[in-house]
């Protein structure tokens, strides 16, 4: 497996990709969320792509203007299509005998993904979509220091659910080892009606809906991101594939193997 540097053009900014290169005629466009650069967090879009190339497919991953190595202004999520773009241009560029991408985003590159109608992908791979309307965007991973921290109904339902089958947690309410202010404002939270979905969220939909290739939609369900996501989405839709106690970034073993296994199902369609 070779890595390779190299630089392109978006709008007159100098933008700075890595591409780990790959025999297959199928890639993966990894697009990076927030202020996140190429490598991840921990370089582990980095040990990611060094994975999936060992496997025979070729990943290219991008800064994208204003973040990391590349040039220009951060102009946030919402404006990221002609960087997604460029890097599309690049890619195919430094690997000519790719004739099919998948495009990869978590987080709000995955919302900017499905903005731009899958920005010229062949295929999508949409992870912990970002559907969060507050001040700020996710250019924390999804750690606002802006937005409202509290669970969605949904999980707060699901983990009062659990606490109540487990005979320690019960031990705990009975004995008094309860916060009883914060248990009842749970409740009314869990039971209270579902919010109106984000108009945000409608703005995902109708650009996903301009796509015509295949999607799967991932969610890791210990992460507020995927659980505010299933809130404001049909949670019926087919495309849905979760991974159980797994964080946003997929850093737990069995998350990271799941991910991948997910990325190499796409890569093979």
């Amino acid at each position: 497996m070779t890595r390779r540097h190299l630089t392109f053009l978006c709008e007159g900014d100098r933008l700075t990709g890595t591409i780990d290169e790959a025999s297959n005629t199928t890639g993966l466009l990894l697009v990076s969320g927030g202020n996140e650069i190429r490598s991840g967090a921990f370089s582990g879009q980095a040990a990611l792509a060094a994975s999936l190339a060992e496997q025979g497919f070729p990943v290219f991953r991008f800064d994208r203007r204003g973040v990391g190595d590349s040039e220009g202004v951060n102009r946030g999520f919402r404006e990221e299509e002609a960087d997604i773009r460029a890097a599309l241009a690049a890619f195919r560029g430094a690997a000519p005998h790719v004739s099919r991408i998948v495009g990869f985003g978590n987080c709000d590159a995955a919302s900017a993904l499905m903005l731009a109608g899958g920005a010229g992908c062949s295929a999508l791979v949409l992870s912990n979509p970002w559907t969060i309307e507050e001040a700020g965007d996710a250019s924390n991973g999804g750690d606002d220091a802006g937005a409202d921290t509290t669970p969605p109904a949904s999980a707060i339902r699901a983990r009062y659910i659990a606490k109540l089958k487990n005979p320690r947690e019960i031990a705990r309410l009975l004995s008094g080892g309860v916060d009883y202010r914060k248990l009842l404002r749970g409740i009314a939270r869990a039971v209270g009606p579902k919010p109106a979905p984000s108009t945000l969220a409608g703005d995902l939909r109708d650009g996903l809906g301009g796509f015509s290739g295949p999607v799967r939609i991932l969610l890791a369900e210990a992460d507020r991101t995927a659980q505010v996501f299933i809130e404001n989405w049909d949670a019926s839709d087919t495309r849905i594939a979760r991974c159980p106690n797994a964080g946003h970034a997929y850093v737990e073993p069995h998350a990271r193997q799941w991910l991948e296994a997910r990325l190499l199902e796409a890569l093979h369609d």
